[in-house]
């Protein structure tokens, strides 16, 4: 199944306008939210196909929002890729482990992030 809509969640709207305006560019259809109470209405509203997910945010932060998606049934299904400027490998380990299916640190690469989310799709 080709992913078609995204839910971006970034507390930074610079990023926010980066990552929809690439997704859009490549026929996607975009969604977003500056933190976890945002996302999880969002999603409780509309599944989207695909999760981008950054790390650094107040209140719960994008490893614990990972986890808490992954642990509800309606949305286990939804990949999760994490978009951080945490660029350690244990943050990238970290990721992976509360259910991310792939990791890519800030600043994004364009054409490399499009690459992981066909590769999903």
């Amino acid at each position: 199944m080709a992913i078609q809509k995204v839910l971006v969640v970034d507390d930074s709207k610079t990023e926010l306008l980066f990552l929809s305006d690439l997704l859009q560019k490549n026929g996607m259809l975009v969604r977003t939210a500056e933190g976890a109470d945002e996302a999880l209405k969002s999603l409780a509203s509309d599944k989207p196909d695909l999760i981008l997910m950054d790390v650094v945010m107040p209140g719960q932060n994008g490893f614990q929002l990972t986890r808490s998606i992954n642990r509800t049934p309606e949305y286990a299904h939804i990949p999760i890729i994490m978009c951080t400027s945490k660029n350690l490998e244990t943050d990238r380990v970290w990721g992976l482990r509360q259910g991310a299916k792939d990791y890519v640190t800030k600043p994004v690469n364009a054409a490399e992030l499009m690459e992981k989310i066909r590769a999903l799709g």
